[in-house]
């Protein structure tokens, strides 16, 4: 079994570099067609050290760093060359393709950059924190009560823009010493200003249910996923019912620790397909896409799992229910909205249509909804977010200035890399 095992693994390997030479010359044909950066303009960065079965994590921010982007210069480093194809191919902000620390230093040298924004915790996100003399602020790629979300890695930034109370509360339960009035920042949910997308189907009397499940989880901690326990019957139920319309919208990374969970992923896309080849009227919908946004707007109900997608449906102020995980072993934070939302356990899924119904008549779960959505989010009116992040963003600069203001100006003060670090983002 080991040899069989190692097999796998070596061509796997050979396959991600097979891949990653591809995608490495797509981005040098890319760029070679595109005017040079102009020196000295970027004054905002947003740092991308992933690839692209990661990229959901920036594609939410694309609009919402394109109104920042009419202040200050916007630009992202990217450092993967997959990461940096997917992002080129996309709406997203000007990119920098600098997959090695020397390259992300001759980069910076020839810019302003003040404020590097982070999306993830990638460990390589170190290899930019070398560079002093601008703030490092962690923007996450979405709000949830997951594990991840209380991370001592908060300390390593300057500063977080944060969601609301509930994230500031999250983080006071668990980090030591950390000064939350100063360095966490509620901004909001900037995303929810920039909904966006146009509808795939021609709305009609059919109730729309969006299934947006998680991937399974790398550790028995973060087993949120509910394809496997929850999706199959629910979705089946829904597509049988002949009064529903289903969006399903999966995890991007769906399958890739466990092939079961990728085998049921791809069992429902399938029954939609049929369902759809059996009424065209119906109009299920399998989503994919890059654009998150209509689907919150669109569906009377949401069926999610733990995790960013429970946030951003909540941004949204409608009908939700959330999968109740089947292993023991995961980690549900109890004190936020979890404790208060509407659970749909396994047992329950194939009775989704009538706890749908259910749910879209409860007066009092819409009233509860509203007291934490301003309990996450603070003031949720449109526009209210991004004048919340572009103020922060603003504040950040202004004390840029004070500092540079009062600091001698040593053009040798950042470190030189050590030659560990000097290394290819993709081999």
């Amino acid at each position: 079994m080991s040899l069989v095992s190692d097999a796998k693994k070596a061509l796997a390997l050979v396959r991600k570099a097979l891949a990653s030479r591809s995608a490495l010359r797509d981005v040098h044909h890319a760029l070679g067609t595109r005017p040079p950066h102009p020196l000295h303009h970027y004054r905002v960065a947003v740092y991308f050290a992933d690839g692209d079965v990661n990229l959901y994590q920036m594609r939410q921010w694309y609009k919402p760093l394109a109104e920042l982007a009419k202040l200050w210069p916007v630009v992202v480093l990217s450092r993967t060359a997959t990461g940096t194809r997917a992002l080129l191919a996309e709406d997203a902000p000007p990119v920098a393709f600098v997959p090695t620390v020397r390259d992300v230093e001759e980069f910076i040298a020839n810019q302003d950059i003040r404020v590097v924004l982070y999306v993830n915790q990638n460990t390589r996100n170190f290899q930019m924190f070398r560079y002093g003399r601008r703030w490092h602020v962690f923007i996450n790629h979405g709000e949830s009560d997951k594990m991840y979300m209380t991370t001592n890695q908060y300390k390593a930034y300057d500063y977080a823009f944060i969601a609301g109370d509930a994230a500031r509360e999250r983080l006071a339960r668990v980090l030591w010493d950390y000064d939350f009035d100063h360095r966490a920042i509620a901004i909001g949910r900037p995303q929810a200003d920039h909904y966006g997308g146009a509808l795939p189907y021609t709305p009609d009397e059919r109730t729309v249910v969006l299934y947006a499940p998680t991937w399974e989880g790398d550790r028995p901690s973060a087993h949120y996923g509910s394809v496997l326990s929850h999706g199959e019957v629910l979705v089946g139920a829904l597509l049988g019912s002949g009064a529903h319309r289903v969006i399903y919208r999966p995890h991007p990374r769906s399958g890739v620790v466990n092939p079961e969970y990728g085998a049921a992923n791809r069992r429902i896309i399938a029954a939609i397909a049929a369902a759809n080849a059996a009424d065209p009227g119906a109009h299920h919908v399998y989503d994919d896409g890059p654009d998150l946004g209509w689907q919150l707007a669109a569906a009377d109900v949401a069926v999610v799992d733990i995790s960013a997608m429970v946030y951003d449906r909540l941004a949204a102020d409608k009908p939700l229910m959330i999968t109740r995980p089947v292993d023991p072993a995961a980690a549900i934070d109890l004190h936020g909205y979890l404790s208060a939302c509407e659970w749909l356990d396994a047992a329950s899924a194939p009775s989704i249509v009538s706890e749908a119904e259910h749910l879209l008549g409860d007066e009092q779960a819409v009233a509860r909804l509203e007291q934490w959505v301003h309990h996450y989010f603070g003031d949720a009116s449109p526009g209210a977010a991004t004048r919340r992040f572009h103020e922060a963003v603003r504040g950040l600069m202004q004390q840029w200035d004070l500092w540079y203001a009062q600091s001698e100006v040593d053009e040798g003060d950042d470190a030189e890399p050590d030659e560990a670090d000097l290394d290819e983002a993709e081999t």
